[in-house]
């Protein structure tokens, strides 16, 4: 019964878990979540407060957590290392912005398709292949590199610009969300609509696809994080520097700046941490109600 209905018929106030608006009741869930939160944003804030601290602030003993003096230096040092550089930074950024975009396009492609066939089609093996990327989960990328580079070397892969797609193009974690998101699906739903004469394309295309959108904006973010923050394929997989992405070269900047000279090194470090961060917050921050959605549906605890 409504709330509202409730307390028309029975004239009871509803004090139960979920009263409408603020009550009373709720103070107890803010006096745990809020620091809780509040406990949970300190790595973020201190990503922002390190970047604009000046050597002194990063070196001080003990470590401060706030920043005191606060200084564009480190990034003024780190936009002009970056002018000192053979290839142009915009061929960096622009390789990381198309690679991302179309990482993240193909990876909803591929595995939405799979998933639909996982879940709402019947063959042989079907179990059986949901169970091999149940097992995938297990394994993290740094233990399959050596295969993985095998394979690439053998599909001639290597210096081009398909090695940045197709290692991170089937994800076993984005396979599972959206496989257990479309188990939610009603199966009247789609039966109805080939008993219409609806196509397997229009069903996944006008019904599947829009009654999962909160499990692909999850899958488009954490592809989003994966492919945007990758730079171990640029180190292993690509020698021509005009294909490298811009995460390999903040890495290989920091890395060259701290081992001339520790204290410029830290400071642009830092700053280079909060550019390559913020994409990755602004993201989540628009899609982040998408991503609770997914989770309470797909089985994840």
């Amino acid at each position: 019964m409504a709330p509202k209905l409730f307390r028309r018929y029975t004239g009871v106030y509803n004090r139960g878990v979920n009263p409408e608006g603020f009550h009373v009741s709720q103070l107890k869930f803010y006096v745990l979540l809020l620091p809780l939160s509040a406990f949970m944003m300190l790595p973020i804030l201190f990503i922002v407060s390190s970047a604009f601290k000046p050597p002194d602030e990063l070196f001080a003993y003990p470590p401060r957590f706030w920043v005191v003096n606060p200084t564009l230096k480190n990034f003024t040092d780190l936009f002009s290392r970056m002018s000192t550089s053979g290839v142009p930074v915009a061929r960096y950024l622009f390789n990381s912005l198309l690679i991302t975009l179309v990482t993240v396009l193909a990876s909803i492609a591929v595995s939405s398709t799979a998933a639909y066939a996982l879940s709402k089609k019947r063959f042989k093996l079907k179990q059986t292949l949901f169970a091999i990327n149940t097992v995938a989960l297990m394994f993290v990328p740094i233990a399959v590199t050596i295969p993985r580079f095998l394979v690439i070397q053998r599909l001639g892969l290597l210096d081009t610009f398909w090695v940045h797609v197709l290692p991170v193009l089937a994800m076993p974690v984005g396979l599972f969300l959206l496989k257990q998101f479309m188990d939610t699906v009603p199966n009247e739903v789609i039966e109805a609509a080939q008993v219409d004469g609806a196509s397997d394309l229009w069903i996944y295309w006008r019904i599947v696809l829009p009654m999962i959108r909160p499990a692909i904006a999850t899958l488009a973010i954490l592809t989003f994080q994966a492919t945007w923050n990758n730079a171990e394929i640029s180190s292993l997989y690509v020698n021509d520097e005009s294909l490298k992405t811009f995460a390999f070269y903040l890495s290989t900047l920091t890395t060259t700046a701290t081992g001339a000279n520790a204290v410029a090194g830290q400071g642009i470090a830092a700053a280079a941490t909060l550019i390559m961060f913020v994409p990755n917050l602004v993201i989540f921050i628009i899609l982040q109600s998408q991503v609770m959605s997914t989770m309470s549906h797909s089985g994840l605890k």
